[in-house]
């Protein structure tokens, strides 16, 4: 048999009612109050002590007192009843303006790269609004895990979510260390991987993932080989850094080393573009207002204003197998 509701429809009706009246000791005060007529008042009255099944107030033509039912509904209702208020009127700042918690689960290799100044920024415009940032790779169930937003790479993002584009396609480049070059040399040509050291990369559901490469227009994907494997980017650059071979990884992640000597780029020609980078999350009809605020300021970025509107913005479909 279904389970019906704990509470049953219509228990609340008249509570405030009969709360207001135990207040001020008289009806016609309690209707002032709450706006309406004297006889509305003691309507709703009469429905919650029919429904109870006990009196609530002592009546006379002069005064209005409590019954002992009333007196202990008044103790365990009155507390109770401000709490709802209380609630609703929570709930109803979260609506109505930017404020509390913002959770956004994403990837480390954004954070540093992406991320760092735009919270910054959205801190100083919204105070009232607390950014909570939980760092995974791991591509979670926004409404499950109780997520506002998700920043994640274009490819990867389910097709019914909305997606804000904060990146332009993103070059996925072969890196490697001069000490490294040194010792084996530099492939000239994608056969070539299979001589070298490459440092994998294990997506979130546990696959290793392959290397892709643009070959004249052709997406081809190699199985490489190697030593290391890590389950995001800073750790996969990290290896490469150090000698440990190869390594595949987006461009803005690479960026600092490669300026710095600490990485050199091979097989530019046959680097592949990614869709970029997208924030995402579930629905506009459910957006709250702190969620509003901060895909409106990450739109309003100067780098994102000067990006037409284009098809191109919308993140392909997640590749099977992700």
């Amino acid at each position: 048999m279904k389970k019906g509701f704990t509470v049953r429809r219509g228990a609340l009706d008249g509570v405030e009612a009969a709360l207001c009246v135990a207040q001020h000791r008289s009806f016609r005060k309690a209707a002032a109050e709450l706006g309406v007529t004297p006889s509305a008042i003691g309507q709703a009255v009469r429905a919650l002590e029919g429904r109870l099944g006990a009196a609530l107030f002592l009546r006379t033509t002069r005064s209005v007192g409590l019954t002992e039912a009333g007196e202990r509904f008044l103790a365990r209702a009155k507390p109770a009843f401000e709490e709802l208020v209380a609630a609703s009127e929570v709930a109803r700042g979260l609506g109505q303006r930017p404020a509390g918690l913002l959770r956004l689960s994403v990837p480390r290799s954004v954070v540093p790269i992406l991320l760092e100044p735009l919270i910054a920024s959205f801190c100083q415009a919204y105070p009232e609004v607390e950014v909570e940032i939980a760092v995974s790779e791991q591509l979670v169930d926004l409404a499950a895990q109780g997520f506002d937003a998700g920043i994640r790479m274009g490819q990867f993002i389910a097709a019914d979510m909305v997606a804000v584009r904060l990146t332009p396609p993103i070059r996925f480049v072969i890196v490697g260390s001069p000490a490294y070059f040194t010792r084996i040399g530099r492939p000239q040509c994608p056969e070539e991987l299979s001589r070298h050291a490459c440092v994998r990369w294990r997506r979130s559901n546990g696959v290793l993932a392959p290397w892709s490469l643009n070959d004249h227009g052709r997406e081809i994907e190699i199985a490489v080989s190697g030593p290391f494997i890590g389950h995001d980017f800073p750790t996969v650059l990290g290896a490469a850094i150090r000698g440990v071979g190869l390594a595949q990884v987006p461009a803005p992640v690479a960026a600092e080393a490669l300026a710095a000597g600490k990485l050199v780029e091979v097989l530019e020609p046959f680097a592949p573009m990614t869709p970029g980078v997208f924030l995402y999350y579930p629905s506009r009809r459910q957006m709250l207002p702190k969620l509003r605020a901060f895909v409106d300021h990450v739109k309003s970025r100067p780098e994102a204003a000067r990006r037409s509107r284009s098809p191109e913005d919308k993140p392909p479909r997640p590749r099977k197998g992700r």
